[in-house]
């Protein structure tokens, strides 16, 4: 969320974000609006809590009975006129923290212009992508013929977009997990296992809520919340607290299966595992100092790179423009791997700079070891690497003219030795 001083002082910088962004609407004249009514309406609450203070005092050394009874009646009416006007202030300020969280946060400064992903800046491609004397299969073939996934089982257990590995693919994706969470530990992040559902507070602090309330899964009953990422337990793990400066940054890895309704995805490609309503995914996490995040961001994205290059995928590194920035980030990099059976690049991971904008939703702080006034951390998070996409490229880029698969060296020790994928029985 951002901070209401901002809009009052600089509402234009706002503005200019949103355009930025491309966002149809402008709250901003709205916030001020509310901003001012709830001001107006605190002052005049505060001017006759001020006066009954007042005329309490006053009563209480009336001798007179009549005048005593005639103040009291008049304060009767003051009472009546507070709670009314007390009312006002809290619908006004609900009205207002809704509009306020509707706002997205400002892009950073270097942010390019830009009005969706076919306009994000292309920074650098690693790697060679592999050649073939042979037409590689795409997953969803390649995996069918090997016994390795399962469409119509997945069908039968939920419904689309659902799917059932078997064997050596079932071996493979936990492989890729176990395999990231003990490299982001050599990274330097400490493992969380959260929950995998939250309270709708938690989402609230992560900035899913109310914005992406459609694409969640909810049990209204508990108000449990399906998690989307693990970005969202890692964010409310420290809701609320003052943190102290010494233990600045906190660099946490979590796993987390993903849940989304995938509403926002019509029209895209969805052939094969690529995009469903369960996946599996890796997380990195980073709370630090303000003056530190642009530091931690770079840190981040080259975790995430290494990920890819010990897997031996080619991958390339994008900017997101303003248009393609996701609610919550200042700055993003993506980073996509080459699929060869796809014969596309498939996104497997966003490392964002959110600043404050988390933190000020979460109230999460830290106390300067100088003894000053306690401030916003910055929250940055990323994917390392997230999954099935990851596991796609593996089979897809690994494949043999025999349509066996080869196991990429790293994983070799998470594979029970497994060096070569062969049909599944």
């Amino acid at each position: 969320m951002l901070d209401i001083n901002l809009i009052r002082e600089n509402p234009e910088l706002v503005r200019q974000s949103l355009r930025l962004r491309h966002m149809e609407t402008d709250p901003v004249d709205t916030v001020l609006e509310l901003d001012t009514s709830r001001r107006e309406l605190l002052t005049r609450v505060e001017a006759l809590k001020a006066e009954r203070n007042a005329v309490s005092k006053e009563i209480g050394k009336l001798k007179d009975a009549a005048l005593r009874q005639q103040k009291i009646d008049a304060m009767k009416q003051v009472g009546d006129q507070i709670a009314d006007l007390d009312e006002q202030v809290r619908v006004v300020e609900n009205r207002l923290q809704s509009v306020l969280a509707t706002i997205p946060n400002i892009p950073a400064a270097d942010t390019p212009p830009g009005k969706d992903d076919s306009e994000n800046v292309l920074l650098k491609t690693v790697g060679e992508i592999p050649q073939y004397n042979f037409t590689p299969l795409p997953h969803w073939e390649l995996g069918t013929r090997l016994g390795l996934i399962n469409f119509d089982q997945g069908v039968k257990l939920t419904g689309s977009r659902f799917y059932v590995l078997s064997g050596a693919a079932a071996r493979l994706q936990r492989a890729l997990i176990a395999w990231m969470l003990d490299l982001h530990i050599r990274q330097g992040y400490l493992e969380k296992y959260t929950p995998f559902m939250v309270r709708s507070e938690i989402l609230y602090a992560s900035g899913q809520l109310p914005k992406f309330a459609d694409n969640l899964y909810h049990d209204a009953e508990e108000d449990y919340w399906m998690v989307p990422t693990a970005e969202v337990p890692l964010t409310g793990l420290h809701s609320g607290d003052i943190l102290p400066e010494s233990d600045l940054p906190l660099r946490y890895t979590a796993y987390t299966p993903c849940f989304r309704r995938e509403k926002m995805s019509a029209g895209r490609d969805v052939r094969g595992i690529k995009r469903g309503h369960q996946f599996d995914k890796v997380e990195m996490y980073i709370f630090c100092k303000p003056e530190d995040s642009d530091k931690e961001l770079e840190k981040m994205l080259a975790d995430a790179e290494q990920t890819c290059h010990a897997l031996g995928l080619p991958y390339r590194v994008k900017r997101l423009c303003g248009g393609d920035l996701t609610f919550g980030a200042r700055a993003t990099y993506d980073i996509e791997v080459w699929a060869a059976g796809c014969n596309e690049w498939l996104e497997v991971s966003s490392v964002s700079n959110v600043g404050d904008f988390q933190a000020r939703r979460a109230n999460i702080k830290y106390r300067p070891e100088d003894g000053g006034k306690t401030r916003l951390v910055h929250t940055l998070n990323g994917s390392g690497l997230g999954l099935p996409r990851t596991l796609i490229a593996v089979l897809e880029n690994y494949q043999q003219p025999d349509q066996s698969i080869l196991v990429p060296e790293v994983l070799h020790p998470w594979m029970g030795g497994i060096e070569r994928i062969t049909p599944q029985k």
